[in-house]
């Protein structure tokens, strides 16, 4: 039997409720380009990286994706979210209660984000730095979500296999990243609807999840 040894938490729309910030910004950045955004295109971004959610967003607006365009346009968008960053972040439900609740049961953890180091940073304020035995950036890997990459990197640095590690994440993007490392993936959708399948299993919600549940459901998704 596979046993579970950490638990590899995404941090936008899984423990912090801030997809909604990144929401905000994003409709602003398009905007700033020359065309309104829509939700199905915004929806496409979503635990996108830095370069992904640019890359989209050009595409959308037809703007010639040159270097000073990505360097204009991803400090705009860092400084923007940073602003709101500061303000507070609010968290997912339930979340906060099993992230303590597996620090205290001796799993391994780690923090696995499309979001840059400098804003990361900033939400570790809120999240805690102490919970995490490791945190991987979006921009501290070759590729982002929904590359395996930094989930591989968070089992290495754990000194672990991904089929040790349980991903807990909120959308198809990061799911998708976390199913093709290797790991059992629990989703909790924050904005866009992700498919239950072998190895991956949806649910509502934090509230009331504890260890030996996150435990079943590794052995369950590794079956």
């Amino acid at each position: 039997m596979t046993e579970l040894a950490a638990v590899l938490w995404d941090m936008d729309g899984t423990l912090l409720d801030s997809e909604v910030l990144w929401d905000e910004a994003v409709y602003e950045l398009s905007e700033r380009l020359g065309r309104r955004l829509t939700p199905a295109v915004r929806e496409t971004t979503l635990g996108n990286s830095m370069d992904g959610v640019l890359r989209k967003l050009f595409a959308y607006c037809d703007v010639e994706p040159t270097q000073q365009a990505f360097d204009e346009s991803a400090t705009w968008l860092r400084t923007r979210v940073g602003e709101m960053f500061d303000q507070g972040l609010p968290w997912r439900p339930g979340a906060k209660d099993l992230l303590a609740a597996v620090r205290a049961s001796g799993l391994r953890a780690a923090l696995v984000t499309n979001t840059e180091r400098e804003l990361t940073e900033k939400a570790l304020e809120t999240l805690g730095r102490e919970y995490f035995d490791a945190t991987v950036c979006g921009d501290e890997v070759r590729a982002g979500k929904p590359s395996p990459e930094p989930y591989i990197r968070a089992a290495q640095l754990l000194g672990l296999e991904p089929e040790h590690c349980l991903a807990i994440e909120d959308s198809p993007t990061g799911t998708h990243a976390a199913e093709e490392a290797g790991c059992a993936v629990l989703v909790v959708p924050s904005t866009v609807p992700v498919v239950a399948r072998p190895g991956v299993l949806v649910i509502e919600s934090l509230v009331g999840l504890d260890v030996p549940a996150l435990q079943r459901t590794h052995t369950h998704a590794m079956g």
